[in-house]
């Protein structure tokens, strides 16, 4: 489903020297596979997230999404992201003046004034898999980080995207609940059968992934688990 070539971004930095941040990523992901993608901070792992969630363009290769070339600049990004591809992000980003529900359907509202009841209903279908069906109608400062995380999770979700990023998702969670979130992305993957990318430090997170990835000095290696 997503298939990388020769990938490559580079930025200036402060001394406008360039800076090889990806240097050729090759990749192929298959529809319903679980992937982690590891690296140490500044390694490019957000890079790398942002130019497969199309925020991104990269310097130059190829990225197919689905048989579509992303790189190409006749492509909606915009239409893509909203109704392809899900993201969950470190901070969750939920917004304060609306409840967990309404956060949920706010990708739906993009290109319609609002909710359809089938979107209402699969939003409570989402809190009842994600097992907050009883916040609904609570706003965000009321939510525990875990239910937060899960509300956001749910909102990435949907719009039932073919692809799910995300970004550090349990990185502000203690441990107990980062556990619960990854063991939560990997229930998601089964059973929705969403593709899901994900990039972590953590190897606890990572090692709920059916492969795992790092990005080392802007090169994707494979890794063997013992």
């Amino acid at each position: 489903m997503i298939q990388l070539k020769d990938i490559h971004k580079s930025y200036r930095d402060g001394e406008n020297q360039q800076n090889h941040v990806l240097r050729g990523i090759n990749m192929e992901i298959n529809k319903g596979e679980f992937v982690a993608i590891k690296g140490r901070s500044g390694s490019g792992k957000t890079t790398l997230l942002s130019i497969l969630g199309t925020l991104l363009p990269p310097d130059s290769g190829s990225y197919l999404l689905n048989g579509a070339e992303m790189a190409s600049g006749t492509i909606d990004h915009s239409e893509i992201r909203n109704k392809q591809i899900g993201f969950v992000f470190q901070d969750h980003r939920l917004m304060p003046q609306f409840t967990a529900l309404e956060n949920i359907l706010l990708p739906t509202l993009a290109y319609n004034a609002k909710s359809t009841q089938d979107q209402i209903d699969y939003a409570y279908h989402l809190m009842e898999l994600t097992r907050i069906s009883g916040v609904a109608n609570q706003y965000p400062h009321t939510l525990s980080g875990g239910e937060a995380s899960r509300v956001a999770v749910c909102r990435a979700l949907i719009m039932k995207p073919l692809l799910l990023l995300a970004d550090e998702p349990t990185g502000q969670l203690d441990a107990e609940n980062a556990r619960n979130i990854a063991l939560l992305l990997n229930e998601i993957n089964k059973n929705l059968h969403t593709t899901i990318l994900m990039v972590t430090h953590s190897e606890e997170t990572s090692a709920v992934a059916d492969r795992i990835l790092t990005l080392n000095e802007g090169l994707l290696q494979w890794v063997s688990r013992n």
